[in-house]
Protein backbone atom coordinates (compact mmCIF):
# COMPACT_ATOMS: atom_id res chain seq x y z
CA UNK A 1 0.00 0.00 0.00
CA UNK A 2 2.85 2.66 0.65
CA UNK A 3 4.82 1.74 -2.67
CA UNK A 4 1.48 2.34 -3.99
CA UNK A 5 0.96 5.34 -2.63
CA UNK A 6 4.57 6.51 -3.49
CA UNK A 7 4.91 5.88 -6.89
CA UNK A 8 1.26 7.86 -7.18
CA UNK A 9 2.86 10.69 -5.21
CA UNK A 10 5.78 10.35 -8.13
CA UNK A 11 4.00 9.73 -11.04
CA UNK A 12 1.48 13.21 -10.13
CA UNK A 13 4.75 14.84 -9.58
CA UNK A 14 6.01 13.87 -12.79
CA UNK A 15 2.82 15.32 -14.31
CA UNK A 16 2.94 18.32 -12.77
CA UNK A 17 6.86 19.64 -13.41
CA UNK A 18 5.72 18.37 -17.18
CA UNK A 19 2.67 20.58 -17.15
CA UNK A 20 4.50 23.58 -15.51
CA UNK A 21 7.42 23.28 -17.51
CA UNK A 22 5.31 23.20 -20.82
CA UNK A 23 3.72 26.87 -20.14
CA UNK A 24 6.83 27.92 -18.04
CA UNK A 25 7.57 31.12 -20.40
CA UNK A 26 4.18 31.73 -21.28
CA UNK A 27 2.90 31.94 -18.02
CA UNK A 28 5.95 33.72 -16.44
CA UNK A 29 6.49 36.82 -19.14
CA UNK A 30 4.79 39.97 -18.10
CA UNK A 31 2.69 41.14 -21.42
CA UNK A 32 2.68 44.49 -20.41
CA UNK A 33 6.37 44.92 -20.23
CA UNK A 34 7.69 44.79 -23.23
CA UNK A 35 11.22 43.55 -24.36
CA UNK A 36 11.26 45.31 -27.75
CA UNK A 37 9.64 48.10 -29.09
CA UNK A 38 9.58 49.19 -32.84
CA UNK A 39 11.31 51.72 -34.20
CA UNK A 40 8.14 53.85 -35.02
CA UNK A 41 7.52 54.17 -31.03
CA UNK A 42 11.05 55.34 -30.66
CA UNK A 43 11.95 57.60 -32.82
CA UNK A 44 9.67 61.04 -31.99
CA UNK A 45 11.16 60.42 -28.67
CA UNK A 46 14.88 60.14 -29.47
CA UNK A 47 14.57 63.71 -31.59
CA UNK A 48 12.36 64.95 -28.79
CA UNK A 49 14.78 64.95 -26.45
CA UNK A 50 17.40 65.38 -27.88
CA UNK A 51 16.49 68.89 -29.59
CA UNK A 52 15.46 70.11 -26.16
CA UNK A 53 18.83 69.92 -24.77
CA UNK A 54 19.82 71.50 -27.85
CA UNK A 55 17.73 74.56 -26.73
CA UNK A 56 18.67 73.89 -23.24
CA UNK A 57 22.44 73.92 -24.11
CA UNK A 58 22.09 77.07 -26.13
CA UNK A 59 20.01 78.36 -23.74
CA UNK A 60 22.67 77.79 -20.42
CA UNK A 61 25.83 77.87 -22.15
CA UNK A 62 26.26 78.32 -26.03
CA UNK A 63 24.59 81.22 -26.75
CA UNK A 64 26.89 82.92 -23.54
CA UNK A 65 30.23 81.59 -24.54
CA UNK A 66 30.01 82.84 -28.13
CA UNK A 67 28.26 86.52 -26.77
CA UNK A 68 25.37 86.37 -28.55
CA UNK A 69 23.48 86.63 -25.03
CA UNK A 70 24.98 87.91 -21.74
CA UNK A 71 23.91 87.06 -18.04
CA UNK A 72 23.24 89.83 -15.53
CA UNK A 73 22.71 87.82 -12.29
CA UNK A 74 23.85 84.19 -11.12
CA UNK A 75 26.48 85.14 -13.79
CA UNK A 76 28.84 82.17 -13.43
CA UNK A 77 28.63 80.73 -16.59
CA UNK A 78 29.59 83.99 -17.84
CA UNK A 79 32.48 84.28 -16.44
CA UNK A 80 33.78 81.01 -17.37
CA UNK A 81 33.30 79.20 -13.48
CA UNK A 82 32.63 76.42 -14.86
CA UNK A 83 31.96 73.19 -13.12
CA UNK A 84 30.89 69.37 -14.76
CA UNK A 85 28.31 70.16 -17.49
CA UNK A 86 26.23 67.03 -18.31
CA UNK A 87 23.61 67.60 -20.06
CA UNK A 88 25.63 66.71 -23.14
CA UNK A 89 27.09 63.92 -21.90
CA UNK A 90 23.61 62.50 -20.53
CA UNK A 91 21.56 63.22 -23.47
CA UNK A 92 23.77 61.26 -25.91
CA UNK A 93 24.16 58.60 -24.22
CA UNK A 94 20.25 58.21 -23.04
CA UNK A 95 19.14 58.46 -26.33
CA UNK A 96 21.82 56.04 -27.74
CA UNK A 97 20.28 53.59 -25.95
CA UNK A 98 16.90 53.96 -28.02
CA UNK A 99 19.26 54.86 -31.20
CA UNK A 100 20.91 51.41 -30.66
CA UNK A 101 17.64 49.83 -29.96
CA UNK A 102 16.31 51.43 -33.76
CA UNK A 103 19.34 49.89 -35.11
CA UNK A 104 19.62 46.45 -34.17
CA UNK A 105 15.94 46.31 -34.83
CA UNK A 106 15.88 47.60 -38.43
CA UNK A 107 19.43 45.07 -39.01
CA UNK A 108 17.66 42.35 -37.56
CA UNK A 109 14.08 42.70 -39.48
CA UNK A 110 12.88 40.24 -42.11
CA UNK A 111 13.48 42.45 -44.80
CA UNK A 112 16.19 44.61 -43.38
CA UNK A 113 14.77 48.19 -42.43
CA UNK A 114 17.26 50.16 -44.79
CA UNK A 115 15.31 53.23 -43.55
CA UNK A 116 14.85 53.14 -40.52
CA UNK A 117 18.71 52.34 -39.88
CA UNK A 118 19.49 54.93 -42.04
CA UNK A 119 17.31 57.64 -40.34
CA UNK A 120 19.31 56.22 -36.94
CA UNK A 121 22.98 56.25 -38.35
CA UNK A 122 22.18 60.02 -39.05
CA UNK A 123 20.45 60.23 -35.11
CA UNK A 124 23.61 58.49 -33.84
CA UNK A 125 25.90 60.93 -35.86
CA UNK A 126 24.33 64.20 -34.67
CA UNK A 127 24.57 62.63 -31.03
CA UNK A 128 28.27 61.79 -31.34
CA UNK A 129 28.97 64.54 -32.42
CA UNK A 130 27.31 66.70 -30.03
CA UNK A 131 29.26 64.67 -27.87
CA UNK A 132 32.86 64.56 -28.66
CA UNK A 133 33.06 68.18 -29.77
CA UNK A 134 31.97 69.11 -26.33
CA UNK A 135 34.34 65.98 -24.48
CA UNK A 136 36.94 65.24 -26.86
CA UNK A 137 37.92 62.09 -26.55
CA UNK A 138 34.30 59.83 -25.40
CA UNK A 139 33.37 56.28 -25.58
CA UNK A 140 32.22 55.36 -28.86
CA UNK A 141 32.71 51.90 -30.41
CA UNK A 142 32.06 50.25 -27.14
CA UNK A 143 29.28 52.65 -26.15
CA UNK A 144 25.15 51.31 -25.76
CA UNK A 145 26.85 47.37 -25.60
CA UNK A 146 26.10 46.81 -21.87
CA UNK A 147 22.95 44.75 -23.12
CA UNK A 148 23.69 43.05 -26.64
CA UNK A 149 27.64 42.61 -25.47
CA UNK A 150 28.42 42.67 -21.67
CA UNK A 151 30.24 45.98 -21.92
CA UNK A 152 30.13 48.40 -19.40
CA UNK A 153 33.48 49.60 -18.74
CA UNK A 154 33.62 51.10 -22.28
CA UNK A 155 37.00 52.65 -23.08
CA UNK A 156 37.00 56.20 -24.88
CA UNK A 157 37.87 56.47 -28.27
CA UNK A 158 40.18 59.02 -29.96
CA UNK A 159 37.85 61.83 -31.48
CA UNK A 160 39.97 61.26 -34.84
CA UNK A 161 38.55 57.59 -34.57
CA UNK A 162 35.11 58.69 -33.79
CA UNK A 163 35.30 61.12 -36.66
CA UNK A 164 35.79 58.53 -39.24
CA UNK A 165 33.14 56.03 -37.77
CA UNK A 166 30.35 59.45 -37.68
CA UNK A 167 31.52 60.15 -41.67
CA UNK A 168 31.22 56.52 -42.59
CA UNK A 169 28.17 56.28 -40.85
CA UNK A 170 26.61 59.33 -42.75
CA UNK A 171 28.07 57.95 -46.09
CA UNK A 172 26.32 54.55 -45.66
CA UNK A 173 22.85 56.10 -44.35
CA UNK A 174 22.29 58.10 -47.41
CA UNK A 175 23.45 55.01 -49.34
CA UNK A 176 20.68 52.83 -47.72
CA UNK A 177 18.06 55.20 -47.41
CA UNK A 178 15.41 54.61 -49.92
CA UNK A 179 16.84 50.93 -50.61
CA UNK A 180 13.66 48.89 -48.59
CA UNK A 181 10.40 49.82 -48.58
CA UNK A 182 8.81 50.85 -45.08
CA UNK A 183 7.04 53.55 -44.49
CA UNK A 184 9.23 56.35 -41.82
CA UNK A 185 6.55 56.44 -38.66
CA UNK A 186 7.15 58.93 -35.71
CA UNK A 187 9.71 60.97 -37.95
CA UNK A 188 8.67 64.51 -36.42
CA UNK A 189 11.14 66.32 -38.06
CA UNK A 190 10.50 65.74 -41.68
CA UNK A 191 6.70 64.47 -41.43
CA UNK A 192 8.03 60.57 -42.23
CA UNK A 193 6.71 58.60 -45.22
CA UNK A 194 8.05 57.94 -48.19
CA UNK A 195 8.24 61.73 -49.05
CA UNK A 196 10.52 62.07 -45.77
CA UNK A 197 13.48 59.77 -47.52
CA UNK A 198 15.14 62.40 -49.44
CA UNK A 199 15.56 64.88 -46.92
CA UNK A 200 16.93 62.46 -44.77
CA UNK A 201 19.55 61.92 -47.06
CA UNK A 202 19.81 65.65 -47.80
CA UNK A 203 20.37 66.50 -44.01
CA UNK A 204 23.07 62.95 -43.98
CA UNK A 205 24.83 64.74 -46.78
CA UNK A 206 24.84 68.11 -45.54
CA UNK A 207 25.74 66.82 -42.17
CA UNK A 208 28.97 65.27 -43.78
CA UNK A 209 29.86 68.35 -45.22
CA UNK A 210 29.48 70.25 -41.47
CA UNK A 211 31.97 67.34 -40.01
CA UNK A 212 34.56 67.86 -42.83
CA UNK A 213 34.91 71.36 -42.20
CA UNK A 214 35.33 70.36 -39.13
CA UNK A 215 38.21 68.77 -39.07
CA UNK A 216 39.73 70.57 -42.21
CA UNK A 217 42.77 72.12 -39.96
CA UNK A 218 44.09 68.09 -39.36
CA UNK A 219 43.06 66.23 -42.55
CA UNK A 220 43.02 66.58 -46.36
CA UNK A 221 39.23 67.17 -47.06
CA UNK A 222 39.16 68.37 -50.45
CA UNK A 223 38.43 64.99 -52.39
CA UNK A 224 35.68 63.77 -50.20
CA UNK A 225 34.48 67.34 -50.10
CA UNK A 226 33.98 68.02 -53.61
CA UNK A 227 32.99 64.08 -54.30
CA UNK A 228 29.43 64.92 -52.53
CA UNK A 229 29.42 68.42 -53.24
CA UNK A 230 30.23 67.55 -57.32
CA UNK A 231 27.29 64.95 -57.48
CA UNK A 232 23.76 65.88 -56.07
CA UNK A 233 22.33 62.75 -57.75
CA UNK A 234 23.78 60.49 -55.52
CA UNK A 235 24.73 63.04 -52.52
CA UNK A 236 21.73 65.45 -52.15
CA UNK A 237 22.27 68.49 -49.72
CA UNK A 238 19.90 71.07 -48.47
CA UNK A 239 18.37 72.93 -51.39
CA UNK A 240 16.40 75.58 -49.56
CA UNK A 241 14.90 76.44 -46.22
CA UNK A 242 12.51 73.58 -46.79
CA UNK A 243 14.71 71.01 -45.95
CA UNK A 244 15.70 72.65 -42.58
CA UNK A 245 16.83 70.14 -40.03
CA UNK A 246 14.34 71.71 -37.28
CA UNK A 247 11.71 70.95 -34.59
CA UNK A 248 8.64 72.78 -34.90
CA UNK A 249 7.28 72.83 -31.46
CA UNK A 250 3.53 73.08 -30.85
CA UNK A 251 0.93 74.96 -29.21
CA UNK A 252 0.54 72.74 -26.40
CA UNK A 253 1.91 70.00 -24.25
CA UNK A 254 3.31 67.65 -24.92
CA UNK A 255 5.66 69.14 -27.29
CA UNK A 256 6.25 72.69 -26.51
CA UNK A 257 9.51 75.07 -26.95
CA UNK A 258 11.47 73.97 -23.64
CA UNK A 259 11.75 77.23 -22.25
CA UNK A 260 7.95 77.85 -21.88
CA UNK A 261 7.81 76.79 -18.30
CA UNK A 262 10.81 78.82 -17.49
CA UNK A 263 10.61 81.56 -14.50
CA UNK A 264 10.29 85.17 -15.52
CA UNK A 265 13.28 85.67 -13.26
CA UNK A 266 14.90 82.71 -14.53
CA UNK A 267 14.63 83.69 -18.12
CA UNK A 268 14.96 87.42 -17.38
CA UNK A 269 18.86 86.60 -16.09
CA UNK A 270 19.65 85.98 -19.68
CA UNK A 271 19.90 89.32 -22.15
CA UNK A 272 21.43 90.50 -25.73
CA UNK A 273 24.82 90.73 -25.46
CA UNK A 274 26.25 93.79 -26.03
CA UNK A 275 29.03 92.21 -29.05
CA UNK A 276 26.28 90.77 -30.83
CA UNK A 277 23.74 93.78 -30.41
CA UNK A 278 26.61 96.05 -31.38
CA UNK A 279 27.32 94.14 -34.76
CA UNK A 280 24.06 94.13 -35.86
CA UNK A 281 23.74 97.67 -35.22
CA UNK A 282 26.61 98.44 -37.03
CA UNK A 283 25.63 97.23 -39.56
CA UNK A 284 21.58 98.03 -39.49
CA UNK A 285 20.49 94.40 -39.72
CA UNK A 286 17.31 93.78 -38.93
CA UNK A 287 17.77 91.18 -37.30
CA UNK A 288 18.60 92.47 -34.24
CA UNK A 289 14.77 92.77 -33.20
CA UNK A 290 14.53 88.92 -33.19
CA UNK A 291 17.16 88.60 -31.02
CA UNK A 292 16.63 91.15 -28.57
CA UNK A 293 13.76 93.71 -27.52
CA UNK A 294 14.01 97.24 -26.58
CA UNK A 295 14.29 97.78 -23.05
CA UNK A 296 11.90 98.73 -21.14
CA UNK A 297 12.88 102.00 -20.25
CA UNK A 298 13.27 103.21 -23.41
CA UNK A 299 9.79 102.03 -24.68
CA UNK A 300 8.68 103.68 -21.38
CA UNK A 301 10.53 106.88 -22.65
CA UNK A 302 8.43 106.48 -25.95
CA UNK A 303 11.65 106.06 -27.75
CA UNK A 304 12.38 102.40 -28.37
CA UNK A 305 15.78 101.18 -28.43
CA UNK A 306 17.65 97.62 -28.17
CA UNK A 307 20.60 97.36 -25.97
CA UNK A 308 22.51 94.78 -24.74
CA UNK A 309 25.16 93.83 -22.17
CA UNK A 310 29.03 92.99 -22.23
CA UNK A 311 29.61 89.62 -21.33
CA UNK A 312 31.74 88.67 -18.35
CA UNK A 313 30.44 91.31 -15.56
CA UNK A 314 30.21 90.17 -11.89
CA UNK A 315 26.81 90.59 -10.52
CA UNK A 316 26.46 94.08 -9.39
CA UNK A 317 28.32 94.86 -12.38
CA UNK A 318 25.84 93.81 -14.62
CA UNK A 319 22.77 94.79 -12.75
CA UNK A 320 24.33 98.72 -12.51
CA UNK A 321 25.40 98.26 -16.77
CA UNK A 322 23.53 101.07 -18.45
CA UNK A 323 22.16 102.64 -15.30
CA UNK A 324 20.07 99.08 -14.53
CA UNK A 325 18.76 96.22 -15.82
CA UNK A 326 15.62 98.48 -17.48
CA UNK A 327 17.96 99.97 -19.65
CA UNK A 328 18.88 96.42 -20.82
CA UNK A 329 17.43 94.19 -23.61
CA UNK A 330 15.60 91.20 -22.67
CA UNK A 331 15.68 87.75 -24.88
CA UNK A 332 13.83 88.20 -28.57
CA UNK A 333 10.44 87.40 -27.98
CA UNK A 334 10.48 84.52 -30.46
CA UNK A 335 12.08 82.84 -27.80
CA UNK A 336 10.81 83.69 -24.52
CA UNK A 337 8.70 81.86 -21.80
CA UNK A 338 4.73 81.79 -21.82
CA UNK A 339 4.89 84.54 -19.15
CA UNK A 340 7.61 86.36 -20.29
CA UNK A 341 5.98 89.09 -22.11
CA UNK A 342 6.29 92.58 -22.25
CA UNK A 343 4.14 95.19 -20.66
CA UNK A 344 0.85 96.07 -22.73
CA UNK A 345 1.79 92.63 -25.13
CA UNK A 346 0.12 89.80 -25.61
CA UNK A 347 2.41 86.78 -24.61
CA UNK A 348 4.49 84.97 -26.65
CA UNK A 349 2.82 82.96 -29.68
CA UNK A 350 3.68 79.48 -28.28
CA UNK A 351 4.54 77.62 -31.29
CA UNK A 352 6.97 80.16 -32.98
CA UNK A 353 10.23 78.80 -31.63
CA UNK A 354 11.89 75.98 -33.81
CA UNK A 355 14.64 73.47 -32.21
CA UNK A 356 17.48 73.37 -34.46
CA UNK A 357 19.87 70.42 -35.62
CA UNK A 358 21.01 72.47 -39.25
CA UNK A 359 19.91 74.56 -41.68
CA UNK A 360 20.39 75.50 -45.15
CA UNK A 361 21.90 79.01 -44.21
CA UNK A 362 24.53 77.19 -42.31
CA UNK A 363 25.43 74.83 -45.28
CA UNK A 364 25.48 77.74 -47.48
CA UNK A 365 28.22 79.63 -45.44
CA UNK A 366 30.13 76.23 -44.94
CA UNK A 367 30.42 76.58 -48.60
CA UNK A 368 31.61 79.49 -49.05
CA UNK A 369 34.57 78.72 -46.63
CA UNK A 370 35.37 75.51 -48.41
CA UNK A 371 35.23 77.73 -51.86
CA UNK A 372 37.12 80.89 -50.12
CA UNK A 373 39.63 78.56 -48.81
CA UNK A 374 40.19 76.61 -52.31
CA UNK A 375 38.87 73.04 -50.53
CA UNK A 376 36.05 73.64 -52.81
CA UNK A 377 36.98 73.44 -56.39
CA UNK A 378 33.53 74.92 -58.16
CA UNK A 379 31.00 77.32 -56.91
CA UNK A 380 31.07 80.84 -56.39
CA UNK A 381 32.08 81.91 -52.72
CA UNK A 382 30.32 85.31 -52.96
CA UNK A 383 27.15 83.75 -54.13
CA UNK A 384 27.38 80.48 -51.26
CA UNK A 385 28.09 83.45 -48.57
CA UNK A 386 25.20 85.77 -49.95
CA UNK A 387 22.76 82.51 -50.09
CA UNK A 388 23.91 81.95 -46.05
CA UNK A 389 22.38 85.55 -44.84
CA UNK A 390 19.38 85.80 -47.09
CA UNK A 391 18.42 82.00 -46.20
CA UNK A 392 18.87 82.81 -42.36
CA UNK A 393 16.34 86.32 -42.80
CA UNK A 394 13.65 84.00 -45.11
CA UNK A 395 14.02 81.58 -41.97
CA UNK A 396 13.21 84.23 -39.59
CA UNK A 397 10.78 85.39 -41.90
CA UNK A 398 8.70 82.84 -41.90
CA UNK A 399 8.64 82.15 -38.14
CA UNK A 400 8.14 85.08 -36.53
CA UNK A 401 4.70 86.35 -36.15
CA UNK A 402 3.25 88.83 -37.48
CA UNK A 403 1.55 90.12 -34.24
CA UNK A 404 5.43 91.49 -33.02
CA UNK A 405 5.60 93.93 -35.58
CA UNK A 406 9.14 93.17 -36.38
CA UNK A 407 10.07 94.06 -39.83
CA UNK A 408 12.69 92.15 -41.25
CA UNK A 409 13.35 94.09 -44.81
CA UNK A 410 17.14 94.71 -45.32
CA UNK A 411 18.06 98.17 -45.51
CA UNK A 412 18.83 99.59 -48.95
CA UNK A 413 22.58 99.30 -49.81
CA UNK A 414 22.54 96.70 -47.13
CA UNK A 415 24.74 94.36 -48.87
CA UNK A 416 27.16 96.97 -50.30
CA UNK A 417 28.41 98.20 -46.46
CA UNK A 418 32.05 97.29 -46.18
CA UNK A 419 31.29 95.23 -43.33
CA UNK A 420 29.10 93.26 -44.89
CA UNK A 421 30.10 93.15 -48.89
CA UNK A 422 32.26 90.37 -50.41
CA UNK A 423 35.14 92.43 -50.35
CA UNK A 424 38.32 92.30 -48.98
CA UNK A 425 42.10 90.00 -48.48
CA UNK A 426 40.60 86.65 -48.03
CA UNK A 427 41.23 86.64 -44.68
CA UNK A 428 38.65 89.41 -44.45
CA UNK A 429 36.27 87.67 -46.70
CA UNK A 430 36.56 84.58 -44.38
CA UNK A 431 36.21 86.68 -41.32
CA UNK A 432 32.75 88.18 -42.88
CA UNK A 433 31.50 84.42 -43.87
CA UNK A 434 32.32 83.11 -40.10
CA UNK A 435 30.70 86.43 -38.49
CA UNK A 436 27.15 86.18 -40.49
CA UNK A 437 27.66 82.02 -39.75
CA UNK A 438 27.56 83.17 -35.85
CA UNK A 439 24.65 85.34 -36.21
CA UNK A 440 22.74 82.43 -38.23
CA UNK A 441 23.62 79.97 -35.24
CA UNK A 442 21.85 81.81 -32.49
CA UNK A 443 19.93 78.92 -30.64
CA UNK A 444 22.07 75.74 -32.55
CA UNK A 445 22.60 74.35 -29.19
CA UNK A 446 26.71 74.72 -29.06
CA UNK A 447 27.42 74.48 -32.70
CA UNK A 448 28.54 78.53 -33.02
CA UNK A 449 31.02 77.45 -29.76
CA UNK A 450 32.33 74.46 -32.09
CA UNK A 451 32.88 76.59 -34.71
CA UNK A 452 34.15 79.49 -33.21
CA UNK A 453 36.76 77.38 -31.69
CA UNK A 454 38.00 75.79 -34.59
CA UNK A 455 38.21 79.16 -36.66
CA UNK A 456 38.90 81.88 -34.24
CA UNK A 457 36.45 84.16 -35.57
CA UNK A 458 34.64 85.85 -34.94
CA UNK A 459 37.19 87.80 -32.57
CA UNK A 460 36.07 87.22 -29.12
CA UNK A 461 37.04 89.02 -25.98
CA UNK A 462 36.27 87.25 -22.24
CA UNK A 463 34.35 89.18 -19.95
CA UNK A 464 36.09 91.34 -17.85
CA UNK A 465 35.50 89.68 -15.05
CA UNK A 466 35.96 86.25 -16.51
CA UNK A 467 37.90 84.05 -13.68
CA UNK A 468 39.51 81.91 -16.10
CA UNK A 469 42.43 84.07 -16.89
CA UNK A 470 41.51 85.99 -19.26
CA UNK A 471 40.83 82.57 -21.71
CA UNK A 472 37.41 81.58 -23.30
CA UNK A 473 37.07 77.70 -22.58
CA UNK A 474 37.10 75.47 -25.25
CA UNK A 475 35.93 72.26 -24.18
CA UNK A 476 33.76 70.63 -21.07
CA UNK A 477 35.31 68.68 -18.05
CA UNK A 478 34.04 65.18 -18.20
CA UNK A 479 31.33 64.47 -15.73
CA UNK A 480 32.71 63.34 -12.40
CA UNK A 481 30.80 60.23 -12.16
CA UNK A 482 33.26 58.70 -14.96
CA UNK A 483 35.93 59.09 -12.06
CA UNK A 484 34.39 56.05 -10.24
CA UNK A 485 32.28 54.11 -12.58
CA UNK A 486 34.90 53.71 -15.90
CA UNK A 487 37.64 55.20 -13.82
CA UNK A 488 40.62 53.49 -15.56
CA UNK A 489 39.39 54.16 -19.20
CA UNK A 490 38.53 57.56 -18.32
CA UNK A 491 42.13 58.33 -17.10
CA UNK A 492 43.47 56.94 -20.11
CA UNK A 493 41.61 59.35 -22.15
CA UNK A 494 42.94 62.03 -20.02
CA UNK A 495 46.30 61.09 -20.12
CA UNK A 496 46.59 60.71 -23.85
CA UNK A 497 44.30 64.23 -24.32
CA UNK A 498 45.31 66.14 -22.15
CA UNK A 499 44.25 67.88 -18.62
CA UNK A 500 40.81 67.23 -17.59
CA UNK A 501 39.66 70.82 -17.88
CA UNK A 502 38.04 73.80 -19.88
CA UNK A 503 41.40 75.12 -21.27
CA UNK A 504 42.57 71.36 -22.99
CA UNK A 505 42.09 71.68 -26.50
CA UNK A 506 39.92 68.55 -28.53
CA UNK A 507 42.09 66.95 -31.14
CA UNK A 508 40.96 69.01 -34.07
CA UNK A 509 41.28 72.17 -32.01
CA UNK A 510 44.65 71.54 -31.22
CA UNK A 511 47.49 73.21 -32.85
Amino acid sequence: MKTFFKTGLVLAGMFLVAACDKNFEEINTNKNVPTSVSPNLLLAGIIRNAVNNQVGEAWGIGNIVVQQTAKIQFVNEDRYLWNERNGIWNSVYGNMRNVQNIITSAETADPVQNNYLGVALILKSWLFSLATDAYGDIPYSEATQGKTQGIYLTKYDTQESIYEGILADLKRANEILGTSTEAISGDIIYGGGQASIIQWRKLANSLRLRYLMRISNKKNISADFNTIVSNPAQNPVFEDNDDNAVLKYLAAAPNQWPLYDTRVGSFDEFRLSKRLGDYLVSIDDPRLAVFGRPTEASVTAGTPVISGVPNGLEDTQAQAYNGGVLNISRVGYTFACLVCGDVGQNPPVPDAPRGLIMTYAELQFILAEARERGILTAGDAETFYLNGINANLDFYRDIVPSEYGIDLTLPAGYFDQSAVAYTGTSAERLEKIATQKWVALFFNGLEAWYDWRRTGLPALTPGPANLNGNKIPVRYIYPQSEQSLNGTNRAEAVARQGADDINTPVWWDKD
